[in-house]
């Protein structure tokens, strides 16, 4: 019999001794490394109200743990409660005991009994977290350019590192990007403290401010190329928010100016129209595409979402209008996984906005897997697509142009790690 539960103090120490194990990507090899993390984990467990390390115990004994966050979050425009789950980890001597699976399904129970109708995580094998039901959402691409492939503005009199002082500014930049952007998480004053830790050692912090507001910024490291030459770099990219054009103009001709000190940029970007900004869109590894393609970028799947509650998810996004459709449509969704979330609902869209009547007839019933489904209300792919490839069926052909610019939203960006 499996008991989950919040960990305490001693929990947390048996669990980082779990989580070395289980993620040696970690590189935590001495007792100060694995003090460090301990430190870390109970720290946020103390101070960071909205993260929550949970035990799986077995006779008595921890064998796998997991961290929840308790997300609020720009869905459609809508600000809605959000979940995520990460650092699921499992003993060794307890692999294919069904110990990440009794984890997930106990996520998911908790946060549908919250209300909260979205679970959202970063999946160490897609494959694992398809089957329970998560979609995929916005592909990353990962750029690595020369900076004087940058169309870069006319000035970067407006750029300056940005310290600990800025912080109040830099907050307020990116929740003003945050309530703008489908996809975006709501951060914490806690969250922030880390990115003012060995600043301009480890990190650079650089920002586009005008009359003291921060409207862009960039953080980011140096990587040197040793093997190469101890004088070779490249500027790796961790976050770049703008929200001005003037902004993005003067972090770009800050970006390009450093060509004398930098070999490449490696950006990480949800955009995909990024290659337009450069004059030579070329990867550092040059390969070439049947016929005469460039490669420009590599691309991952990444961050994967999954609808807990359908009538819960429509009465969070009554504010949203779904492109103006008049539409009485039945919604079937295949859910084993969570059983609750699997059936029938119908949903009557008028002007757009969505209600959930009782009973009545429908237009067009949809038919498809949570999995799809996730993906299509986030906006991660459209439903001609789910019908072409035979991953969605519909009860009259007819309206499938219509269900698909029902659900027509632009891709989800999310910059939160977890």
């Amino acid at each position: 019999m499996s008991d989950i539960r919040h960990l305490t103090t001693e929990g947390i120490r048996d669990f980082a001794n779990i989580a070395i194990n289980a993620y040696p990507g970690f590189k935590i090899n001495t007792e100060e490394g694995r003090q460090r993390l301990i430190d870390r984990l109970v720290e946020a467990q103390a101070h960071i109200p909205v993260q929550h390390l949970v035990g799986l115990y077995r006779e008595g004994k921890l064998v796998g743990g997991m961290r929840l966050h308790d997300f609020r979050m720009n869905l459609l425009g809508v600000e809605i409660d959000a979940s995520g789950v990460g650092m699921v980890a499992v003993d060794l001597l307890h692999r294919k005991e069904h110990v990440a699976k009794e984890l997930l399904a106990f996520f998911l129970q908790h946060y549908r009994q919250q209300g909260a109708p979205l679970a959202l995580l970063y999946p160490f094998r897609p494959d694992f977290y398809y089957a329970m039901g998560f979609g995929y959402g916005t592909k990353m691409s990962q750029y690595r350019f020369h900076p004087a492939a940058l169309r870069r503005g006319v000035s970067k009199a407006h750029v300056r590192f940005l310290t600990v002082e800025d912080k109040d500014a830099l907050m307020a930049c990116y929740n003003r990007y945050q309530t703008a952007t489908h996809g975006m998480i709501v951060r914490y004053p806690p969250e922030w403290d880390g990115w003012f830790t060995n600043l301009g050692v480890e990190r650079r912090l650089v920002g586009y401010v005008n009359d003291g507001r921060v409207e862009g910024y960039i953080l980011f490291n140096f990587k040197a190329r040793p093997v190469e030459s101890p004088l070779r770099n490249d500027l790796v990219i961790r976050e770049f928010v703008v929200t001005s054009r003037e902004a993005l103009g003067e972090l770009l001709t800050f970006l390009s100016s450093q060509a004398d000190q930098v070999d490449r940029i490696v950006l990480t970007t949800t955009d995909e129209t990024f290659h337009h900004l450069l004059s030579d869109p070329r990867n550092a590894v040059e390969t070439l595409i049947p016929s005469v393609y460039h490669e420009s970028n590599v691309q991952g799947v990444g961050l994967m979402a999954r609808v807990l509650d359908v009538p819960g998810m429509f009465r969070a996004l009554a504010a949203h209008n779904f492109n103006g459709q008049n539409l009485r449509l039945r919604l079937t969704m295949r859910d084993s996984f969570l059983p609750e979330n699997d059936g029938s609902v119908l949903i009557t869209f008028q002007d757009g906005r969505a209600t959930l009547p009782e009973s009545g007839p429908h237009d067009a019933e949809i038919m498809l897997d949570v999995a799809e489904f996730s993906s299509l209300l986030i906006g991660a792919v459209d439903f001609q697509r789910l019908y072409d490839y035979n991953l969605a069926e519909i009860s009259d052909p007819a309206y499938v142009q219509q269900v698909s610019q029902l659900f027509a939203a632009p891709k989800p960006i999310c910059l939160t790690d977890f």
